[in-house]
């Protein structure tokens, strides 16, 4: 697993989701505006409709924005066995049933999902239960997360 790489896989889905989302907010606003979409009567909502869906969709513009600003000035350290996983961290994890799975504790972008090599990743943040349980944990540390009252346990396989 090369770090780098994943962490360009990450960006280039992040600028892929924002040109998406862009011609998104960019239709929706078009619709919003557009002079046929002007209400004739109190029960024509497609107007009001169409601007709460541009309204959204330009929401979603500056989330992806934001994470996408925040990934690109984070710095990739090579893991340290001293400070344990920190956010620039890819993780492999085992849960109790023996599946593998690689994260990558990202500064944003949570749930985005990329593809190394036939190898799924996730990006997760420190704001979720994971993210925070793995802060500082080493290579054959075990994390227990508590999820919906539903316990679950991982062991740190892999931190690059």
């Amino acid at each position: 697993m090369n770090k780098q790489t994943v962490h360009q896989l990450i960006l280039d889905k992040l600028r892929i989701d924002l040109d998406i989302a862009e011609r998104a907010a960019q239709t929706a606003y078009e619709t919003a505006t557009h002079e046929e979409n002007i209400a004739e009567n109190k029960y024509d909502t497609l107007g009001l409709e169409a601007s709460y869906l541009a309204a959204g969709q330009a929401r979603r513009v500056e989330e992806i924005r934001q994470a996408l600003a925040l990934c690109q000035n984070l710095t990739l350290r090579p893991y340290d066995d001293q400070r344990g996983i920190q956010v620039g961290t890819l993780i492999g994890l085992e849960d109790e049933d023996g599946r593998q799975q690689w994260l990558f504790l990202g500064p944003d972008a949570a749930g985005l999902k990329v593809s190394l090599v036939g190898q799924p990743i996730t990006v997760i943040t420190p704001r979720s239960p994971l993210g925070r349980g793995l802060l500082g944990k080493f290579e054959g540390d075990e994390v227990e997360i508590v999820v919906a009252g539903a316990r679950q346990q991982f062991a740190v396989t892999e931190a690059i």
